[in-house]
């Protein structure tokens, strides 16, 4: 077997170990990002004010209760 056919048999299974390590460490890298993101999106709603309480509407009686519209 040729030396320098082994070698770059070597080398390029030692690139695809590497390649795979460092692609699921940017996952893990991305997976935590997008955690904080949720955290911080969480966290800006949860400041927002509420809405004031609407009032009633009506469902019974003639007031309020039909809308007569014209074009």
């Amino acid at each position: 077997m040729d030396l320098a056919l082994s070698n770059s048999i070597v080398s390029t299974a030692t690139q695809m170990a590497s390649a795979k390590n460092s692609d699921a460490l940017n996952v893990l890298v991305l997976k935590k990002a997008l955690d904080q993101q949720k955290d911080s999106a969480s966290a800006l709603l949860d400041a927002l004010p509420q809405p004031a309480p609407t009032a009633n509407l009506a469902t019974s009686g003639n007031l309020g209760t039909q809308v007569n519209a014209w074009a």
